[in-house]
């Protein structure tokens, strides 16, 4: 058995998110040197149960192993006809990860570094396509690129979402909203705190809102908070006071 070749697809479905339970099955495959075989593996995300079939295939002298890609499945357990499922493929060992696969599935946009074909870098924020499907009924990835001008720290700053505050917090929740997370955030307000969930939304470089039970709501409850909230009482009663002083010069303006 070719034992470097053994332990680069090991690293590689860790890197992956597939974790090292496969290791054992990995390597009596690979020993049988069997041409073809596959691994199945089962996750759990947000309740949602994923089954994942990864492929792996020998070269042409049998001496090394390729894992080319994987089917995943989010199972709906009350009826099989409203599973979800697509192929992924992994290219030297990098690709989507099970996480990922997970959150473009399951409706987000993941933000990840790829390669042209001339091998230059280069990110965007990709999507499936539920519209449009590939010869063999995979749904086709849209891909948002850089220049496309979706700017998610743009986008949340401004609404009053504490995590923003700190600096740790905040590389934290823009890490897990580029992974596809739906992550929660708390957003101050005049009437106290409430929390939320948001996920990138790329194609109309916004973000969508959830409430604590994962159901849609408008934005614009979000988006109202644009304005800093007033922290304190003595900042309340100068605003009621500085108002009518505000509404008179603006009925000046429209006298004059």
């Amino acid at each position: 058995m070719n034992s470097q070749n053994s332990e680069f697809l090991k690293k590689s479905l860790l890197n992956l998110g597939f974790g090292d339970k496969l290791k054992a099955e990995l390597d009596k495959k690979i020993a049988a040197k069997t041409p073809e075989f596959t691994l199945d593996l089962q996750h759990e995300f947000n309740h949602k149960t994923v089954d994942y079939t990864l492929h792996f295939k020998a070269g042409d002298n049998q001496d090394m192993y390729f894992f080319n890609k994987y089917d995943a499945v989010i199972n709906n357990k009350g009826d099989a006809a409203k599973n979800i499922e697509q192929t992924f493929y992994i290219n030297k060992g990098s690709g989507i990860t099970a996480k990922e696969a997970f959150n473009l599935m399951d409706g987000r946009a993941v933000y990840k570094q790829l390669h042209n074909l001339e091998g230059q870098k280069y990110h965007a924020w990709l999507v499936l396509d539920d519209k449009n499907l590939t010869e063999n009924g995979n749904k086709k990835i849209k891909h948002y690129h850089d220049a496309y001008g979706f700017d998610l720290e743009k986008v949340i700053s401004g609404k009053g979402i504490k995590e923003l505050d700190k600096s740790k917090a905040k590389e934290e929740l823009m890490y897990s909203l580029k992974k596809g997370n739906a992550q929660q955030v708390t957003i101050a307000g005049d009437n106290g705190e409430k929390k939320y969930f948001i996920a990138a939304n790329p194609q109309f470089k916004t973000v969508d809102l959830y409430d604590h039970q994962m159901k849609r709501i408008k934005r614009e409850e979000l988006l109202h908070t644009e304005q800093k909230p007033v922290n304190n009482l003595k900042q309340r009663e100068q605003q009621k006071e500085d108002a009518p002083a505000k509404k008179q010069s603006r009925k000046s303006k429209i006298h004059v």
